[in-house]
């Protein structure tokens, strides 16, 4: 099962739509076939496996980190295929998040008189591997994470507008593979003006679409010059209150950058409204990578799934700007971060911790 999860990690950035899923197929104790999903290739990792192993897959077992679906979109069901296979036995850590499935998969395999094993020692780690599928399956809306580097007296710059490098080499390599595991970025116009930033993916890593980098800018104040307009490819969305056919907009537009209307509150764009237009687009997973002012709107306006704090071992004082604008009694509202984890980056530390359980209900009747 180990592999089989590590194997689901390698399908970050391929599978989405999908699920990341991994898959070996085991007999007499070898490693008879393996396999993860990619989109493009359609073939769901079960099949990827199954195809490998052949006839070898008679009387085998089959580890696989997801349920195996039980219905018909772009391919069969795997259901049939492990069963038309003559797999014995399967092992998976968890139940797939999908309504259309649902714990289906195993009761069919069941009935067929298949061996089912549910593997509770790597649920964990199976389910943040589709902690983003889980969120937009059931809710139609990606999977959000805040992104920040910050002292340890919580400051994220010396002053407004200012760029500061604070964490090391080590931590700007782990925010490189954050990006490389979002679907999109998005960022506030503060942070376009002060930094210029390009807002790419730069690990070479193989990708089945382009990293959308999207910006909220309720005046469109994006600079034609700024290198996110100079790059844009049809992957610069801006997120605006102004007409889309000011003046702004039609200069964003002819440069290559998509210029996308919502609804706004308080002369600010509503967040929500944003992420419902992504996840439309079939965007899953969202990285927030923001300053003061966009981190403490999404943070008040409850969208925010998980955090991610890298924490470098310095002090700035308190003319430093905080890592976000929220009201003095915000604490008072504010649920804790959940199942937090701590590790080391170089010299700097990483906190992570949850606001939301994506498995906790299944609230919608979306398809795969």
């Amino acid at each position: 099962m180990g592999r089989a999860i590590e194997l689901a990690r390698r399908g970050a950035s391929l599978a989405h739509p999908n699920p990341r899923v991994g898959a070996v197929v085991v007999k007499d104790g070898r490693v008879v076939g393996e396999g993860f999903h990619t989109y493009t290739r359609r073939d769901h990792a079960e099949i990827v496996a199954l195809k490998q192993a052949g006839a070898k897959a008679r009387r085998a077992a089959l580890y696989v980190t997801l349920e195996p679906c039980c219905t018909t979109g772009r391919t069969g069901p795997c259901t049939e295929a492990i069963l038309a296979a003559g797999i014995a036995e399967v092992f998976t850590p968890m139940l797939d998040p999908n309504p259309a499935v649902a714990g289906r998969g195993l009761e069919a395999l069941k009935r067929a008189g298949v061996r089912v094993h549910v593997c509770e020692a790597h649920r964990e780690a199976a389910r943040e591997a589709n902690e983003d599928f889980a969120k937009w399956i059931q809710t139609g809306l990606p999977f959000l994470t805040l992104k920040t580097a910050l002292t340890l007296d919580g400051r994220i710059a010396e002053r407004a507008g200012s760029v500061t490098w604070i964490t090391s080499e080590s931590s700007r390599e782990a925010v490189q593979l954050l990006r490389h595991q979002a679907d999109a970025l998005l960022t506030g116009i503060g942070t376009v003006l002060a930094d210029n930033p390009r807002l790419t993916d730069r690990t070479g890593e193989p990708r089945g679409r382009r990293l959308l980098r999207a910006v909220v800018d309720s005046r469109l104040r994006l600079p034609l010059r700024s290198k996110l307009v100079k790059s844009a490819e049809g992957d610069v969305v801006v997120f605006t209150a102004r007409a889309e056919d000011s003046s702004p907009a039609k200069a964003l537009r002819r440069a290559g950058v998509e210029i996308v209307r919502v609804p706004a509150r308080g002369g600010r764009v509503n967040l929500r409204a944003v992420l419902r237009e992504m996840g439309r687009r079939g965007i899953l997973s969202v990285l927030l990578e923001g300053g003061a002012a966009l981190n403490g709107a999404a943070l008040q306006a409850g969208v925010v799934d998980k955090m991610i704090l890298f924490y470098a071992p310095k002090i700035m004082g308190t003319r430093g700007v905080p890592m976000a604008q929220v009201p003095p009694r915000a604490l008072s509202r504010s649920p804790a971060l959940r199942e937090l984890r701590v590790a080391r980056c170089g010299p700097d530390f990483m906190v992570q911790g949850y606001f939301h359980d994506v498995y906790r209900n299944h609230r919608s009747n979306r398809r795969d």
